[in-house]
Protein backbone atom coordinates (compact mmCIF):
# COMPACT_ATOMS: atom_id res chain seq x y z
CA UNK A 1 0.00 0.00 0.00
CA UNK A 2 1.15 3.21 -0.76
CA UNK A 3 -0.04 7.04 0.21
CA UNK A 4 -0.32 9.75 -2.00
CA UNK A 5 0.28 12.89 0.92
CA UNK A 6 -1.52 15.70 -1.26
CA UNK A 7 -3.50 15.61 -4.76
CA UNK A 8 -0.87 17.85 -6.66
CA UNK A 9 2.11 15.01 -5.70
CA UNK A 10 3.75 12.98 -8.60
CA UNK A 11 5.31 10.62 -5.73
CA UNK A 12 3.76 8.29 -2.85
CA UNK A 13 5.32 7.20 -0.18
CA UNK A 14 5.49 3.41 0.81
CA UNK A 15 4.04 2.30 4.00
CA UNK A 16 5.48 -1.48 3.36
CA UNK A 17 8.11 -3.01 1.56
CA UNK A 18 7.43 -3.16 -2.38
CA UNK A 19 8.43 -5.77 -4.47
CA UNK A 20 9.33 -5.50 -8.69
CA UNK A 21 5.96 -6.47 -10.42
CA UNK A 22 3.71 -6.51 -7.11
CA UNK A 23 0.31 -4.41 -7.55
CA UNK A 24 0.68 -1.75 -5.24
CA UNK A 25 -3.13 0.02 -4.00
CA UNK A 26 -2.58 4.00 -3.39
CA UNK A 27 -6.42 5.07 -3.00
CA UNK A 28 -8.61 4.31 -5.78
CA UNK A 29 -4.94 3.55 -8.38
CA UNK A 30 -3.15 0.59 -8.43
CA UNK A 31 0.43 1.03 -9.71
CA UNK A 32 2.87 -2.17 -10.85
CA UNK A 33 5.80 -1.63 -9.12
CA UNK A 34 9.07 -1.51 -11.40
CA UNK A 35 11.46 -2.19 -8.89
CA UNK A 36 11.88 -2.92 -5.13
CA UNK A 37 11.01 0.11 -3.07
CA UNK A 38 11.60 0.08 0.97
CA UNK A 39 9.03 0.96 3.26
CA UNK A 40 8.79 4.68 3.95
CA UNK A 41 10.47 5.68 0.78
CA UNK A 42 9.03 7.17 -2.60
CA UNK A 43 7.68 5.86 -5.64
CA UNK A 44 6.92 7.59 -9.08
CA UNK A 45 2.93 7.71 -9.56
CA UNK A 46 3.36 8.73 -12.99
CA UNK A 47 6.27 8.97 -15.79
CA UNK A 48 8.64 11.94 -14.66
CA UNK A 49 10.67 13.16 -17.72
CA UNK A 50 14.31 14.44 -16.80
CA UNK A 51 14.33 17.66 -15.39
CA UNK A 52 10.90 17.76 -14.06
CA UNK A 53 9.90 18.55 -10.75
CA UNK A 54 9.33 15.76 -7.90
CA UNK A 55 6.15 16.82 -6.01
CA UNK A 56 5.90 15.62 -2.68
CA UNK A 57 3.19 17.16 0.24
CA UNK A 58 1.92 19.28 -2.46
CA UNK A 59 5.50 21.19 -3.30
CA UNK A 60 8.32 20.37 -5.46
CA UNK A 61 11.14 18.37 -3.53
CA UNK A 62 13.33 18.08 -6.06
CA UNK A 63 13.90 17.00 -9.58
CA UNK A 64 14.08 14.09 -11.92
CA UNK A 65 17.97 13.44 -13.24
CA UNK A 66 16.24 10.97 -15.47
CA UNK A 67 13.31 10.19 -16.92
CA UNK A 68 10.98 7.90 -13.74
CA UNK A 69 8.55 5.72 -15.13
CA UNK A 70 5.74 5.26 -12.99
CA UNK A 71 6.35 2.64 -10.75
CA UNK A 72 10.11 3.02 -10.10
CA UNK A 73 11.54 3.75 -6.72
CA UNK A 74 12.41 7.85 -6.30
CA UNK A 75 15.65 8.31 -4.84
CA UNK A 76 19.29 10.01 -4.92
CA UNK A 77 19.89 8.37 -8.04
CA UNK A 78 17.22 9.54 -10.13
CA UNK A 79 16.44 12.96 -8.54
CA UNK A 80 18.37 16.10 -7.24
CA UNK A 81 17.03 17.80 -4.18
CA UNK A 82 16.22 21.29 -3.67
CA UNK A 83 15.84 21.09 -0.10
CA UNK A 84 18.72 21.95 2.56
CA UNK A 85 21.18 22.12 -0.20
CA UNK A 86 22.60 25.45 1.07
CA UNK A 87 23.74 26.25 -2.56
CA UNK A 88 20.23 27.67 -3.98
Amino acid sequence: MMMRLDEKDNVAVVLQDGRKGENVKCGKDHIVLLSDIPFGHKCALSDIRKGEQIIKYGCPIGYATEDIQRGVLVRENNMKGLRGRGDL
